[in-house]
């Protein structure tokens, strides 16, 4: 173990040690782990999306031969900071006919979900929060909870555009939920296991990349709708939503949507370094330092196809879920348990 994952278990240790010495309770001191590494997650996360509001940006005017950010700061670095700024000091606008108190909590909800799923996840090598045995079923549970806070925001703004996002947002999500969790069914057929520990111990000899290639396929595909994110992003559709379910959100609230996008790429990035990249597996650098390198890897693709192919039609989107990803992943499944048993009859 290198440096920072010995710091990272010393410092549980320690915090578990003192608060069962002042509460003589093991459960209190677990707890207070627990929380400890939630607490440092979400500083993380916090950091974390403002580089990459940053890093998108640029990512955008490289592809579309813009300039992208480069005032604020050194190569615009502290634009991120200054929109966050200009936020907090715009007016929080509450339209009179909306149902407060649905409104006012859809945009708080929704990040919620997004900081639960990095309880679970291994960022390296004895760096689990939470190693829970059923860590991937978990994690997307918590995904799907996201789509109430969508259809909170559509119902509650009492606006037919918003109303109308909100609904295609529940539609697609649940629609792509179906392929995105048939996809990973091959990775769990393999490893034996829903503990994602477990699953990259598996891939200790091989990633699950080269062994499941049409279900990473499908898992991204299936992903980017899940984060309503180019050219899924159907929900805003700005041509004919004006900007659908975000329509009667200001300051930071809305920026709160976006905030929770931000953290759900980066979470769901780091289910498919967990499930197909191997995880924080790499020879020479330390755990940790390969796992932000794949992860960062994954959110580069997402921002490429973002920003490379335009919106589809809503009847394609669901068409190209039920038609093509779903039947395309039941046969991925039939074909990884022909080769499973053909494998085990091979070795006998």
């Amino acid at each position: 173990m290198n440096r920072l994952e010995d710091v990272f278990v010393n410092l549980g240790d320690w915090v578990r040690t003192l608060v069962a010495g002042w509460t003589a309770s093991t459960s209190l001191a677990d707890l207070a782990v627990t929380l400890l590494g939630i607490a440092g997650i979400i500083a993380l996360i916090l950091v974390d999306v403002m580089l990459l509001v940053w890093g998108e940006r640029k990512v955008a005017g490289f592809l579309q031969e813009r300039p992208g950010p480069n005032r604020v700061g050194p190569a615009g670095l502290l634009q991120t900071m200054a929109d966050a700024l200009k936020l907090l000091g715009k007016e929080d606008i509450v339209p009179t006919r909306t149902d407060k108190w649905v409104f006012r909590i859809a945009a708080p909800l929704v990040f919620v979900p997004a900081i639960m799923l990095y309880a679970v996840i291994p960022y390296g090598k004895g760096m689990v929060p939470v190693d829970l045995s059923v860590g991937l079923f978990y994690c997307f549970s918590i995904s799907s909870l996201g789509t109430m806070s969508f259809l909170m925001a559509g119902w509650g703004s009492c606006n037919k555009y918003s109303l109308l996002g909100g609904m295609r947002t529940v539609a697609q999500m649940i629609s792509y939920e179906i392929p995105l969790l048939l996809s990973v069914l091959g990775v769990v057929m393999i490893a034996g296991s829903l503990n994602l520990s477990e699953i990259v111990a598996a891939q200790n000899r091989v990633w699950f990349i080269l062994l499941q290639p049409v279900a990473f396929v499908i898992f991204f595909m299936a992903a980017t709708a899940e984060l309503n994110r180019g050219p899924f992003d159907l929900p805003e559709g700005e041509q004919e939503l004006v900007a659908g379910v975000y329509t009667e959100y200001s300051g930071m609230r809305w920026a709160l949507f976006f905030l929770a996008e931000y953290t759900n790429m980066v979470s769901m990035s780091a289910i498919a370094v967990t499930l197909f990249f191997g995880g924080w597996q790499g020879p020479w650098f330390p755990s940790w330092v390969w796992f932000l390198l794949k992860v960062y890897f994954v959110v580069f693709i997402f921002m490429v196809v973002k920003w490379t192919f335009p919106r589809i039609r809503v009847d394609h989107l669901m068409n190209f879920s039920w038609k093509v990803l779903i039947p395309v992943s039941l046969a991925n499944i039939l074909l990884t348990g022909v080769g499973i048993e053909i494998f085990n009859w091979l070795g006998r």
